[in-house]
């Protein structure tokens, strides 16, 4: 762990979250797409754990062993110079203790933050209780000081993306979780599935730190989203899923029209693809 130039990326992550209209933060699985986004202009960059996982034949939701995980997460960082922050789920843990051993290694690794949801993947209970999330937040921050190494912490709440409880009362439940999750020691509130322009500004309106929200069809536009002063937009697994149609569509192409087109249609060259990999360090 270099912490001065870990340092640097938190800082410079961190300012992204001040600026006066919504960044777009794209979600890497692997080297060649963490290069891609870096190399069009992407400041920064967070992982997503459905792609990481699919792409080594696992499905999401912590199937994958946390050490496959890991490694790569390492790949990716040790891959580019804009800052990471790493999809860590609900910890990859099932007590407190796993959770904050399993965070050490990603700061170790260079990750400058992190994404922690509480959805729990129990059909029966799928929203950990508050308390036991607030305290994920808080030993983590605490670690975090410990190490002298910032981390930002991206605090998910799946009320929404679950479609969980009663409809009447989420709203005011992922407001009040939100700033739980921020008194804990969260830095950004993450709610994926919220799409109503009048909820998302009332979230707006009762939290007072950054709040992300997940791209998706009925999500209002990313200058409707500066208005109102949201400031992260995640594209979440979206360009993994769009790479494996765009493979999908190849495939039937091939196989059922003998139809090279789509395959060979403007594609980057290998030489381009060379040196966007570029010479191990």
């Amino acid at each position: 762990m270099n912490n001065e130039k870990q340092l640097l990326k938190f800082q410079t992550f961190q300012q992204l979250h001040k600026r006066p209209y919504t960044f777009v933060l794209p979600n890497a699985w692997d080297v060649i797409s963490a290069k891609i986004f870096e190399k069009n202009g992407f400041p920064a960059i967070a992982t997503t754990s459905a792609g990481i996982a699919m792409s080594l034949g696992y499905n999401d939701g912590e199937k994958i062993p946390f050490e496959q995980m890991l490694e790569a997460v390492k790949r990716i960082i040790n891959s580019v110079n804009i800052p990471v922050s790493v999809d860590l789920e609900s910890g990859y843990g099932r007590s407190t203790n796993e959770v904050v051993d399993n965070t050490r290694q990603i700061i170790l690794a260079g990750g400058i933050g992190i994404n922690l949801e509480d959805g729990t993947g129990d059909l029966d209970s799928p929203i950990l209780d508050v308390s036991l999330q607030v305290e994920k937040i808080s030993e983590i921050r605490l670690l975090s000081k410990s190490l002298k190494a910032p981390l930002f912490i991206n605090a998910r709440t799946d009320l929404y993306w679950l479609n969980t409880g009663n409809p009447d009362l989420r709203l005011q439940e992922a407001i009040n979780r939100g700033k739980a999750y921020q008194k804990a020691g969260a830095d950004c509130i993450f709610i994926p599935g919220l799409y109503d322009m009048e909820s998302i500004k009332k979230v707006r309106q009762e939290l007072s730190c950054p709040i992300n929200l997940l791209s998706g069809p009925n999500l209002p536009s990313i200058n409707t989203l500066s208005q109102v002063g949201i400031e992260r937009l995640s594209t979440g697994s979206a360009p993994f899923r769009a790479t494996a149609t765009l493979l999908q569509r190849i495939t039937e192409d091939i196989l059922c029209d003998n139809n090279f087109q789509r395959l060979m249609n403007d594609n980057m060259s290998y030489d381009a693809i060379t040196e966007l990999i570029g010479t191990p360090e």
